[in-house]
């Protein structure tokens, strides 16, 4: 069984995305990482470098930053390190720049892939999400975002990422995948106000036109924290990978969502409490197809 690693990154150090660690939180796991580096601003593809791997290889990649079709420029880039795998790999793992696999997965992921590769119903591996928010020491609940995605998928003819890469589709057509009992730790949004603000500017450039960022998100030292709809206590371990970085974290985070002035609608507040009472979320938006 051989297993590619990819992902896309562009300026990383400037925009303060852990790529360093998404890649080696699932390099053991892969024979070969591909890194599709964009045209950086800072020293991005030497952060890479460093982390001396063999196993990595770097292509390089221009953007279009003219395009702003619902993020579709991410979509694009991930496209770019899939054609670039081997070949022969099996599997394909791929890990944005702000996730993280928490080292206790792994067993479990390789026995995963090991099972799985020649069931033919089975195309790839769905994952569940934690979302962190503010800081390492909460994750958040909210109907903005999903609570599953795939994040590993068989190396097929016409696999390619979907909408704002998101997730993945084989010839437009939903991927059949199997649920694991393994999480992605997303920390797109642990930042201090400042930092957030700025990644969100910087995120809409690739959805929205210059006007709509002024006009949305003017440049500030705050962030309105209200995109939570519920927050949770992390009590468990940090991936080993992430320890550095969050022991250097130097703000306090101490936002209650329940006192946002952005409250969700009763129809949203009702629709939580039944996910909450019985596990469904109504109306979930799904970018897969379950194999029981």
């Amino acid at each position: 069984m051989k297993v590619s690693g990819f992902t896309f990154i562009r300026n990383a150090v400037k925009n303060d995305y852990p790529i360093v660690e998404a890649i080696t939180s699932i390099l053991p796991l892969c024979d070969e990482f591909i890194v599709a580096h964009g045209n950086s601003e800072d020293n991005t593809r030497e952060l890479i470098e460093a982390i001396g791997s063999p196993k990595i290889k770097i292509v390089e990649t221009v953007w279009n930053d003219d395009v702003r079709d619902g993020g579709k420029t991410f979509a694009l880039e991930t496209d770019k390190a899939f054609a670039a795998i081997s070949k022969d790999s099996n599997w394909a793992f791929y890990i944005q720049g702000d996730e993280c696999v928490h080292e206790q997965y792994l067993p479990l992921i390789k026995s995963e892939m090991e099972q799985t590769l020649n069931d033919p119903k089975i195309e790839g591996l769905l994952f569940r999400y934690k979302h962190f928010y503010g800081s390492y020491d909460y994750f958040a609940f909210s109907r903005r975002w999903y609570r599953k995605e795939i994040r590993i998928v068989k190396n097929l003819p016409g696999v390619h990422s979907y909408r704002d890469a998101q997730g993945f589709r084989i010839d437009d057509r939903k991927i059949r995948v199997k649920e694991i009992d393994a999480y992605i730790y997303h920390y797109g949004w642990v930042k201090p106000p400042s930092s957030l603000n700025h990644k969100v500017r910087n995120f809409n450039k690739f959805y929205q036109e210059d006007q709509w960022i002024e006009n949305n998100y003017p440049v500030s030292d705050t962030f309105d924290y209200g995109n939570a709809d519920r927050l949770i206590k992390f009590e468990e371990s940090y991936p080993q990978v992430m320890s550095a970085r969050i022991e250097k974290s130097n703000w306090k985070f101490s936002f209650d969502p329940t006192t946002s002035k952005n409250k969700n609608s009763f129809r949203r507040r009702l629709l939580e409490k039944i996910f909450v009472w019985t596990g469904i979320r109504i109306g979930e938006y799904k970018n897969y197809e379950k194999v029981k």
